[in-house]
């Protein structure tokens, strides 16, 4: 006899960019992420977005062949989610039973597959939730404008009683588990010099011209390193740290100081041990596999740097996947639609029609 499935009572749908599972992946990917308006502006973008996937192609794929052949970020999203899962049926009984989905922006699984997925399953309470914990209208934005759009085009409007997790930057227990992981690192530093070790968070950068449109993201990051940064001198750790940037794109100015100029500038005045910790990353990836480990590696070795560690990444951390359930978990319990600043379009937003838009007339408790 088949025992039927339970009913989900409340899906958490994990959205991410996503990330190549394989080489063959990689050209669908760029072509999507350089279509995409919301994170990049280019002249005649349909064209220019195929000949910059085009001829990014094969370099791309090579990088994806050195750390194995594609990115783990599905692996350990579904390692997180199922985490979470179990943590918040236990701290959110009367919500339960939860279900977790993923909704990718460039790569399968797609917004709209998932979504047609969540109908199937018959989900009708659904929590949206970025695993960016700092807010920008290129990554957490974007996802959630074409959750908006794919509602839309499928006719769902009216299918899911939907609620944002729009950002979380500040969560203790993210904080503690970046403290976490920053404390492992100095520990394999020498102890002699483990004091003067300069500690390097790193974010992924975003265009000047999205700043100066007024977005969130760089004080989000900022108040994300200042909170870790609190916390370890609370713990007797006062190693001097910086916040920088990496993984620009294109000839346009893009948020700085770049990570690589950072490495090399700070060896230059004397600091050869370096700690990398990616702050705005919550797995590893191709910014953490390649970028940092091979690609920063080299710069760092060829500047002289002595000790170059690289905090390890969040990954199936119990400490981060206790953030994920508790942070669900206490927006459930209390029944907010979103963050207080989610409904403010930057002040020179370019897609007011769609951007912070959230199908409230479907929502109800």
């Amino acid at each position: 006899m088949t025992v039927p499935a339970k009913k989900v009572a409340t899906a958490v749908v994990l959205f991410n960019l996503g990330g190549p599972p394989t080489t063959n992946d990689v050209h669908p990917f760029l072509l999507r992420l350089f279509s995409d308006r919301e994170i990049i502006q280019l002249p005649a973008q349909k064209y220019l977005a195929r000949y910059i996937a085009f001829t990014r192609t094969p370099k791309v794929q090579k990088h994806y062949q050195e750390i194995g052949g594609g990115s783990p970020i599905l692996k350990w999203t579904q390692k997180q989610g199922e985490q979470m899962i179990q943590k918040l049926d236990k701290l959110s009984p009367e919500t339960a039973p939860h279900k977790y989905y993923i909704a990718f922006r460039y790569i399968n699984p797609l917004t709209e597959e998932t979504l047609r997925q969540m109908k199937e399953d018959g989900v009708t309470r659904a929590v949206a939730f970025t695993q960016y914990p700092q807010f920008s209208c290129s990554t957490t934005g974007s996802s959630f404008n074409e959750l908006w759009r794919q509602t839309k085009a499928l006719q769902f409007e009216r299918e899911f009683k939907w609620s944002l997790i729009d950002r979380w930057y500040q969560h203790p227990k993210l904080i503690q588990s970046f403290v976490e992981r920053v404390l492992d690192a100095l520990n394999k530093v020498p102890i002699e010099k483990r004091e003067k070790a300069v500690l390097i968070f790193s974010a992924h950068s975003i265009p000047t011209a999205r700043v100066d449109k007024g977005d969130a993201y760089p004080q989000e990051c900022s108040a994300t390193v200042q909170l870790v940064v609190d916390e370890l001198r609370k713990q007797g750790v006062n190693n001097k740290y910086i916040l920088a940037y990496q993984s620009q794109v294109g000839p346009q100015p893009w948020l700085g100081p770049k990570t690589p100029d950072t490495i090399t500038g700070l060896a230059r005045k004397g600091f050869k041990h370096q700690i990398i910790i990616p702050i705005a990353f919550t797995s590893d990836h191709i910014e953490t596999l390649f970028e940092i480990d091979i690609e920063f590696k080299e710069i760092a070795d060829k500047a002289g740097v002595e000790t170059f560690i690289r905090a390890e990444s969040l990954n199936d951390s119990e400490t981060f996947t206790s953030a994920l359930a508790e942070t669900v978990a206490t927006h459930l319990k209390t029944k907010e639609q979103h963050s207080q600043q989610y409904k403010l379009n930057c002040p020179g937003c370019i897609n007011p029609g769609i951007c912070r838009s959230l199908w409230n007339s479907a929502y109800t408790e």
